[in-house]
Order: structure tokens, then C-alpha cells, then sequence
């Protein structure tokens, strides 16, 4: 690593760094296609980063370059708190690109105070998150990309080091790893980790989202395969995209690690949105072959139909107590009070 350079000791994505351009490379086969720069798009408000600066990344043996993607729209409440997490890492080969979607707040601000350590960022206007993200994987250079939200953040500073030591020995077959995340609650405090083995999780995987996906890695390869996220998706997105890979193969879990803490009150968890959430789940279903519901997907719908009866009949309050009294009995964490 003789031609590596070190622009600033003190963040995990300025320590190695070479001026060495990649050589981009589309194959015919491939369902992605690779950039070193995006095109100018709608109502663009800036560029920059590392890579502009003619800086770029590579892998290397022991060191496997990690793409981490945060996707932001008016996001200025808590995207400093973000870009510290992955800047912060002790891990040494972190690509870090942020796609804003033309904010309007102080977002922009807050990404040009840290682009020194940023790699590549942009603002413009764009199709939504899924939208963004296919941006952001046509700009990766990284062995594995991952995708921070921009309320959430990287639980310890020694995750990504840790990440690599797995990624490093496992089966080149597998192409999805991931860990924990912590739940956190509007004010920031602790809930509880979620996440389970993928032993106890797959085959409840092909009828509803059961692995977290912000703790997810991707291998690169997956988007080459199969393409990127169907930025037809609301919600889904993600889920649809893991399906084509693991309804006939597997994931990897990494025990005892939790990867990101994040907040509750996403577009996802708003109990309003719990029943197209489920909606887009069936479609995505659909789209892998499977033509009839399983037996597991419509007790979710029941699930969310009470969840949303209680709601209307007690009242917000009560119907949250109601709700963690039922978890309680089933030796579940509160959650619901908490949120």
C-alpha cells in the first residue's frame, strides 16, 4: 500500500486514499452501471468531496473497502450526529457517500462543514429514497455497501472494524451480512436490540421482513446481478430487493454485534403506514413467484387491522399500553409505551 496517502489521521475516510482514478468498468452482463460522477440531474445545488478533489479508494487484502450510503432530505436535526458516526470509525477504508435530495433546511450546510471527509456528495432533486439509492450504488467502489438513514448512526465507533474482521472469512457465496440494531425512541433512549439468527429468521423471510436492514451489508456483486432497488417501492424497497437473493439462498448473522441505533418514527413504523408497508411486502411477494399469501403474512394484517382497531376505540394512549401488555405476555420488551 506504498501509494496510499493519509490526507487527515483523524477520520476513517481521509486515512486511505490514492490518486490513482479507477477504471470504470461496465460488462454487458452486468444490470448496473458504474460511475465515477453523476450526471448533472434536476434543480442540482452542489457537488463535492474527496472524489472531486481527484482522491479516491480501493480495496485491499486486509482492508476491504466499505461503502456506507446515507440517503437525506431535510435531515439537519440529526445528520451531523450521522456523519460523525462513520467518520469516526476506527476502521481504516470506509467510502462514505451522501445523496440529498435537495434540502431545504440546514442540511446542506452540515454536509459541507464534514465534505472534507466526505467522499462524494450531491444535491438535487431525485425520485425518492430508493431513487437515491441506486444513485449511490452507481457511485460505490466498495467490496460491501451498507445504508445509514440520516436520523440513525453507527452504534460503537469500532463497528465497521469489526464488520471487516467477518467479511474477510466468510463463504464468497454469501452475499447479505448483517447484525443488530439498536431501537431508540424520539427522545434518543434505549429501547432494545433487535435481530435474530438467520437460522431462526429465513423461512419467515420469504413472507415478511425479518432481518434489520440498516444493520445490512450487501455484497457488490448483488446489484450487478440483479440490478438495483424498484424505485416503484414506498416502503418495501428493500425488502424486495433482499428477496431476490434469499428466497433460494442465505444470509449471514453476526452474533452479539449490534450496527446501528436507530430512531423510531420513520416512514416505516408510523402505524398508519403498517398496512402498505404489508401491501407492498405482497407485492414484492409477487414479483418472486410466490402467487398466493402465506398464513404468516395475513397474521401480520390482522395484527395491524387490532393495532389500528384499538387506536380508534381507546384512543392513542390506552391502545399503546393495551399493546405492550399484550407483548409483556408474550415475554417481549415494552415498545409501544415508549415510543
Amino acid at each position: 500500500m506504498t501509494d496510499m496517502i493519509c490526507v487527515d489521521k483523524n477520520y476513517s475516510t481521509t486515512r486511505l486514499l490514492t490518486r490513482e482514478q479507477p477504471i470504470i468498468e461496465n460488462k454487458l452482463e452486468d444490470k448496473f452501471e458504474n460511475v465515477l460522477f453523476l450526471p448533472e440531474g434536476e434543480g442540482r445545488k452542489g457537488e463535492g468531496g474527496l472524489r472531486t478533489q481527484g482522491y479516491f479508494k480501493k480495496s485491499h487484502t486486509d482492508k476491504l473497502l466499505i461503502t456506507v450510503v446515507t440517503v437525506v432530505f431535510n435531515g439537519e436535526q440529526f445528520l451531523e450526529e450521522t456523519i460523525q458516526s462513520v467518520i469516526n470509525q476506527t476502521y481504516d477504508n470506509v467510502e462514505y457517500i451522501i445523496i440529498d435530495g435537495g434540502s431545504t433546511d440546514g442540511t446542506l450546510d452540515i454536509i459541507l462543514q464534514y465534505e472534507h471527509a466526505i467522499d462524494y456528495w450531491v444535491s438535487e432533486q431525485d425520485g425518492g429514497v430508493y431513487a437515491a439509492w441506486n444513485k449511490a450504488v452507481s457511485l460505490s467502489r466498495g467490496d460491501w455497501v451498507s445504508f445509514l438513514g440520516a436520523d440513525d448512526y453507527m452504534w460503537e465507533v469500532q463497528v465497521l472494524e469489526q464488520i471487516n474482521i467477518e467479511l474477510k472469512v466468510i463463504p464468497s457465496e454469501v452475499r447479505v451480512v448483517y447484525g443488530q440494531i439498536m431501537l431508540l425512541n424520539h427522545n434518543g433512549e434505549v429501547l432494545h436490540a433487535i435481530g435474530d439468527p438467520w437460522k431462526q429468521v429465513k423461512e419467515c423471510f420469504k413472507h415478511t421482513m425479518s432481518i434489520p436492514h440498516p444493520s445490512v451489508m450487501h455484497r457488490r456483486d448483488l446489484f450487478e446481478q440483479y440490478g438495483g432497488f424498484d424505485e416503484s417501492f414506498y416502503i418495501a424497497g428493500d425488502y424486495e430487493f433482499l428477496l431476490r437473493e434469499l428466497k433460494t439462498r442465505d444470509a449471514y448473522f453476526i452474533p452479539g454485534l449490534v450496527v446501528v441505533a436507530m430512531r423510531q418514527g420513520g416512514v416505516s413504523s408510523v402505524p398508519e403506514n403498517a398496512l402498505a408497508q404489508l401491501h407492498e411486502v405482497r407485492r414484492a411477494q409477487i414479483l418472486s413467484g410466490q402467487s398466493y399469501p402465506s398464513w404468516r403474512w395475513l397474521m401480520s394484517v390482522c395484527r395491524v387491522y387490532i393495532r389500528l382497531f384499538l387506536w380508534i376505540i381507546v384512543g392513542d394512549k390506552a391502545a399503546r399500553k393495551l399493546l405492550d401488555f399484550g407483548r409483556r405476555i408474550m415475554k417481549q420488551p415494552s415498545f409501544w409505551t415508549k415510543t
